[in-house]
């Protein structure tokens, strides 16, 4: 397709098989405090799953979630980025996606790509590190001289394969439990786990015989029918961080005084117009990546970004039983 067309593609039905198709429109051109971005590659997350299953407004819905590429166009009032450099982002919900040749972000939420990451690697890492970075530091508020158990729940996934890493790296008197079934324990040990139990067995003896107190938080990717699990194995005033959503009755936590919070990575781009702490975030993560102490969590690609590679990626988050990430690379055209 002709360099000066972006190639937009979108969804025109919710969950409908073959509903994804690829349109040509214009370049976009950045409003003040953004940038353009020329999109080198992708990763889906369950929330493009989870966005997909509702009509898309005005008949097309351009998702994505997480990219990697390089600056095309600065707008007015820019600081720190230019034509040429290579990013990495997760963007925001009240724009589209990067599921587009040519995309514009809220520069504030753009961080520099890591060097030593292929653009597939580093489109893996944003939204999951984002995810687990403001779990772990702002939700957890861990530090260095934190110490105590954490329990990862549904730890070979997106987010909580980073989680692992940043929790080693930064708060190394932490020890990680991480959840995972036993055909990918191996991968959750990869990461950095301590100990390992099987999410398939008895959660709460499993746990309770690494850490007869309680841990002191724990973090959820599936909370499910998990809550009065979840009462049995935190401490007393223990903290309960989780990622997913639905409803729940968090009453069995009450005589424990265990704190329930939420993470959504959303949030700081929706409410906080004036926050560049995930710019910060990234920029936190590409130097743990280029300093060899964090690695990206890529586990499949599938080729080029196109209507049936985006259709295979969602069919495949959709399983929830994917392990680290589904990334996108490069265009055919």
């Amino acid at each position: 397709m002709n360099e000066e067309t972006n190639i937009m593609i979108g969804f025109t039905e919710s969950l409908t098989p073959g509903a994804f198709e690829a349109r040509q429109g214009a370049i976009p051109v950045p409003d003040a405090g953004e940038l353009v971005v020329r999109v080198e590659a992708v990763s889906v997350n369950p929330v493009d799953v989870m966005r997909r299953s509702q009509p898309p407004a005005g008949g097309f819905g351009i998702l994505g979630y997480d990219a990697a590429g390089v600056v095309t166009a600065v707008g007015a009032g820019v600081d720190g980025f230019r034509a040429g450099d290579e990013v990495f982002y997760a963007g925001s919900l009240a724009m589209a996606g990067s599921n587009q040749r040519y995309q514009r972000v809220a520069a504030r939420l753009v961080g520099h790509k890591p060097r030593s990451a292929t653009f597939g690697e580093a489109a893996s890492l944003p939204l999951t590190a984002l995810t687990a970075w403001e779990t772990a530091f702002d939700r957890f508020r861990l530090t260095r001289e934190s110490t105590g158990d954490l329990l990862i729940v549904g730890a070979t996934g997106g987010v909580g394969s980073i989680l692992t890493q940043l929790v080693r790296a930064l708060a190394p008197d932490v020890r990680v439990i991480a959840t995972a079934s036993a055909a990918n324990a191996d991968w959750a040990r990869a990461m950095g786990a301590h100990d390992v139990v099987d999410h398939h067995g008895d959660l709460a003896a499993q746990v309770q015989s690494l850490a007869p107190q309680g841990v002191s938080w724990l973090f959820s990717a599936h909370s499910s029918g998990q809550v009065e699990t979840y009462a049995q194995v935190v401490a007393p005033f223990g903290t309960i961080v989780a990622i997913d959503n639905g409803p729940r009755d968090v009453a069995p936590l009450m005589q424990k005084s265990i704190a329930w919070l939420w993470e959504l990575m959303f949030t700081d781009p929706l409410f906080l117009p004036e926050s560049h702490h995930q710019q910060w975030i990234l920029d936190q993560v590409a130097g743990l990546v280029d300093s060899g102490v964090v690695r990206a969590t890529t586990t499949t690609n599938l080729g080029t970004i196109s209507a049936d590679s985006l259709e295979r990626a969602h069919a495949a988050i959709a399983t929830g039983r994917t392990v680290g990430k589904i990334v996108l690379e490069g265009w055919a055209n």
